[in-house]
């Protein structure tokens, strides 16, 4: 770190903030990060953030923006089910975090939801006070009720359906942000995308199940000699790009486009842009991303809260830089394929191996590998290979370079940040 920063590396500065505003929630659901994974951290946290943590991170974010000139940012409310709060700490929480940024400043507002709690009157009171909503639904019924159940084991497939009835009407449909879908390969690709897409929503945000090599995805080739992941997603794929109009955005697939003909990305999931997103806990706790919890139990913690640091402490901390440090923080492994440009090397928490820490690359690395290399050809195809930059250009078993779509969207963004798996 020291040698970095006398070398000239200056940290880029937040642009999005994840509050974790409530730390339980109404359902059971079975893949869960934040309840079945090794941090039982969630046991200890507060059920809610203080009015006296809310007013303290509020003022932490302006004191953030305003040092470094920033006129733009993106909040996240978020869990557990931050609607577990009630609406009246809902208020309290918008307004706070508007009025203390003031009125130079320019809050994105979204709430991620499991859309239990989304009735007519709730989602009249997120339209006043300009918030926008992320849906987490696994597609069909059988394929959302199979692991996102109540406590009792109910599935909660038909409340959900009824919320995003009431969201995708003309009333509510401007608040509406995303849909986020975790895959499961027993699901039949084209009819998740289909029961997903019956809902016309902006964007969808397909998440690969949070694996890393101690504990690997479901369904995935040790080997990488079979690819059932990208074999899932490029069917999404054929069907996406195939259609005569563009139908949504779904974002992994948009960034990766984007990526593969020299744009910038609108989330910092794929590429090297620098990781510019905190999260508070509802004690105030300053954390890594929180999918980290997957890798050990610990792992998240910085040691760092909102009421003792800044954000620009935070952005020192060894776990936070090195995410800013683009292709100089990947494995050896990593940094020798050609393809590291465009997969970033794979989602951090999936790289994880007791052994060798977070250096090695994704635990997804031969299927997204394949994705991207089946992706690029489709756009050769197209656009013709002289038009694609070469950093993309696939090499038949480099299987060393993947990622996952955890990450929050710039703040600028008009979708919400799908920083976390489904609520």
């Amino acid at each position: 770190m020291a040698a970095r920063r006398a070398a000239g590396w200056v940290p880029s500065p937040l642009h999005s903030f994840v509050l974790k505003v409530h730390s339980r929630c109404d359902l059971a659901c079975d893949y869960c990060y934040m309840y079945r994974s090794h941090d039982q951290s969630w046991r200890s946290q507060p059920r809610t953030m203080t009015p006296a943590t809310l007013t303290r991170t509020a003022e932490r974010i302006a004191e953030h923006l305003s040092t470094h000139g920033t006129t733009e940012a993106g909040v996240v409310l978020h869990g557990g089910e931050p609607l577990l709060m009630g609406d009246e700490a809902l208020t309290r929480t918008v307004r706070t975090l508007r009025t203390t940024a003031g009125d130079g400043v320019r809050l994105h507002m979204t709430l991620q939801t499991n859309g239990l709690r989304l009735t007519e009157q709730r989602l009249d009171l997120l339209g006043e006070l300009g918030v926008r909503i992320g849906v987490s639904t696994d597609g069909t019924r059988a394929a959302h009720d199979r692991h996102r159940r109540s406590a009792d084991g109910r599935g909660s497939h038909a409340r959900v359906e009824a919320a995003l009835r009431r969201l995708s009407t003309e009333r509510h449909r401007p608040l509406f942000g995303a849909l986020l879908c975790t895959i499961d390969l027993r699901n039949d690709p084209i009819r998740t995308y289909e029961a997903l897409l019956a809902h016309n929503p902006p964007t969808v945000d397909f998440l690969l199940p949070l694996g890393n090599w101690q504990t690997p995805p479901p369904g995935l080739d040790p080997t990488g000699r079979r690819t059932p992941y990208a074999d899932w997603l490029w069917a999404v794929f054929e069907r996406w790009y195939g259609a005569r109009t563009k139908e949504t955005s779904v974002r992994l697939l948009d960034n990766l486009l984007a990526l593969l003909v020299g744009a910038t990305p609108q989330t910092e999931a794929l590429g090297l842009s620098p990781v510019r997103y905190a999260v508070v806990d509802t004690d105030g706790s300053l954390t890594q991303d929180d999918t980290l919890r997957t890798a050990y139990d610990g792992a998240a913690r910085t040691g760092l809260d909102i009421h003792h640091h800044s954000f620009d402490t935070l952005l020192l901390h060894p776990g936070i830089a090195a995410r800013q440090w683009g292709a100089a923080a990947l494995s050896t492994t990593c940094r020798a394929c050609p393809l590291h440009q465009v997969c970033g090397g794979g989602h951090y928490a999936t790289r994880y191996a007791p052994a060798t820490g977070f250096a090695n690359p994704s635990v997804y690395c031969a299927d997204l590998t394949e994705l991207i290399g089946r992706v690029r050809g489709r756009l050769g195809a197209d656009l013709g290979e002289r038009e694609l930059p070469q950093r993309g250009a696939p090499q038949r078993g480099a299987g060393n370079c993947a990622t996952s779509h955890n990450e929050p969207a710039p703040a600028n963004a008009q979708n919400p940040p799908s920083s976390k798996a489904p609520a």
